[in-house]
């Protein structure tokens, strides 16, 4: 996350309680067809192909309305500044009900859930509260406002059960900001000026984001003692003997100083030894230095192998922990390395295995081939073995993709089908409102009108919302069932229609696929030669209709505008 609501936010996240697989790397997918074909496959799961669902906790759904309001935050806000009730329940409540496998989800991405500040800052738009999760109080415990530690292992281990990962919202840059019921941490945490000038490395990693957001030291290598306010909090809960226990076991087996940065990386693994967690994804990256997130994906790693051992029955699979970075304005275009003007980062050689795009918003305004054969291009050179997360909209640009929601179809072509892992923003796929204007006396400002509450109500009373979630649905579950729509080699077949192949082989795993778009209304014939032989037997997962290729083209009869053709079982 960039600027103000970047704040701190390690989100401590799984309780890796998941169903015993012998077959490694694999996820089961099971689709009957109105046709009767059944699609029963072994779906590998791949993070450079993935489908990531990112919401926030409190804005998502409200599962259980007993923990709407704690540490007396009812004052007054600006609109859309306080916590509106969406808690991990909520999160559980829609994975049951197969809200994320229809629509073909296989990581969720939530804001963090870690006890925020008491206080609310004033912004000038209003009292805000830390409703959004970045602005932690105390890593090492929930706020009671997003739910209990309980709720939190149900939520992993159901998503887990349902073949969903999940990714763990993690900040090292900053702590919460300062306010009367929230004091500073000691001066030898955390810094409190200069403020930012994102002008070169120096004053982008040792400054404040903005005014009143504490930045953590983390390129001090000296010893700090922990602040008297966080000892005295965690002795009237009773659990001061055994933090400090578990931080001295860390310090002697890793043999760091007791420096900031490996008190955060503690608090941080914690979750992944004892929890099995899938992944981080890192928060406001460029701000800190490489060092560690190298150091980071160590210890992660390091927990994340451990907990397999103990826990052998419940592993998904062989990989290795993921970590994707959000180092703010890096896009594919870059490559490998990230420009500060006077130094150049490669984040990939540091522990990432990928970083989020946020080329695609503005590259979404270009023709589909230009976009989807510039990434895969990219991809398979530059950035071999490594991928992107592509998004269009999120809780922090402004200048997202199509804000107004005037062509969510197209929005799902783009996302969904470009090459690199995709990541829905909530909403995306139902149209939520994103220009949420407020009245005149109490106006929406600032990032505030990219987080209204999810539209559900809308999606049950509004015959166009719920096609539009038709058609993401549709796209989203092609994806997941196909790795190489995000991690295959994509070839034009034809551009009018517009019709293109991809291509994944790895490790004897074998997948071909043929999409096509913006097709005309009633009968359409789609060029497939040179990809799929005649006689070769397909099924348009979009239409639900068997074809057979006949020289060198397959012939649709629908009004679709979209073909999503694989090969018959």
């Amino acid at each position: 996350m960039k600027k103000l609501f970047a704040a701190v936010s390690f989100l401590f996240l799984v309780a890796g309680c998941v169903e015993q697989k012998k077959e490694p790397v694999e996820d089961n997918t099971t689709t009957v067809n109105e046709s009767g074909i059944d699609t029963l496959k072994k779906v590998p799961f791949a993070w450079e192909a993935a489908n990531i669902y990112f919401l926030l906790t409190d804005r998502f759904n409200n599962g259980n309305t007993h923990n709407d309001v704690n540490f007396e935050r009812s004052g007054p806000t600006g609109p859309l500044r306080g916590f509106m009730g969406g808690d991990l329940a909520g999160i559980t409540q829609k994975i049951k009900e197969g809200y994320f496998n229809d629509l073909g989800v296989n990581v969720i991405w939530f804001s963090p859930v870690v006890e925020q500040i008491h206080g609310a800052t004033d912004e000038g738009t209003g009292n805000t509260y830390g409703y959004h999760g970045y602005w932690a109080k105390d890593w090492t415990t929930l706020d009671p406002n997003f739910g209990t530690k309980k709720e939190l292992a149900t939520m992993v281990k159901t998503a887990h059960e349902n073949g969903i990962r999940v990714l763990m919202d993690v900040v090292m840059n900053h702590t919460g900001p300062v306010t009367p019921q929230d004091p500073v941490w000691p001066e030898e945490w955390v810094r409190t000026s200069p403020t930012c000038d994102f002008t070169n490395y120096g004053n982008t990693t040792k400054c404040t984001l903005v005014e009143n957001l504490p930045d953590i030291r983390t390129e001090s290598d000296q010893p700090v003692e922990l602040p008297d306010a966080l000892l005295a909090k965690w002795k009237s809960e009773g659990r001061l003997s055994q933090e400090l226990d578990e931080l001295q076991l860390f310090f002697e087996r890793t043999g760091y100083p007791r420096a900031p940065r490996y008190y955060l990386i503690k608090w941080l693994t914690d979750y992944v030894s004892h929890l099995g967690i899938d992944g981080f994804r890192v928060d406001t990256a460029k701000h800190v230095e490489e060092n560690v997130w190298s150091e980071l994906y160590r210890q992660a790693n390091y927990a994340f192998q451990t907990w397999k051992k103990m826990h052998p029955d419940r592993v998904l699979d062989d990989q290795d922990f993921f970590m994707v970075g959000e180092v703010y304005g890096y896009g594919i275009s870059n490559g490998r390395t990230y420009d500060f003007g006077d130094k150049k980062v490669d984040y990939f050689a540091h522990g990432f295995k990928s970083l989020i795009n946020f080329d695609l918003k503005t590259d979404a305004r270009k023709g589909y081939e230009q976009v989807f054969d510039n990434y895969y291009k990219k991809l398979y050179s530059d950035l071999k073995g490594k991928s992107v997360v592509n998004y269009l909209t999120s809780h922090d640009d402004a200048n997202s993709f199509d804000m107004e929601r005037t062509d969510p179809r197209r929005a799902a072509n783009i996302l969904l089908l470009a090459p690199g892992a995709s990541q829905i923003y909530y909403g995306d796929e139902t149209a939520r409102d994103l220009t949420v204007k407020g009245s005149v006396d109490h106006p929406v400002q600032g990032d505030a009108s990219l987080r209204s509450f999810m539209n559900w109500d809308e999606l049950d009373s509004i015959p166009q919302k719920q096609e539009i979630l038709k058609h993401w649905q549709k796209l989203g579950s092609f994806r997941k069932n196909h790795l190489a729509i995000g991690a295959g080699r994509h070839k034009k077949l034809s551009s009018e229609p517009y019709v293109f192949s991809r291509t994944y082989v790895k490790e004897g795993y074998k997948d071909k696929v043929v999409v096509g778009l913006d097709l005309p209304k009633g009968k359409k014939s789609l060029s497939v030669k040179g990809f799929f032989g005649d006689g070769t037997q397909l099924f348009d997962t979009y239409s639900e209709t068997r074809v057979t290729v006949e020289k060198g083209r397959v012939v649709l009869e629908n009004d679709f505008d979209t073909a999503l053709l694989e090969l018959v079982p």
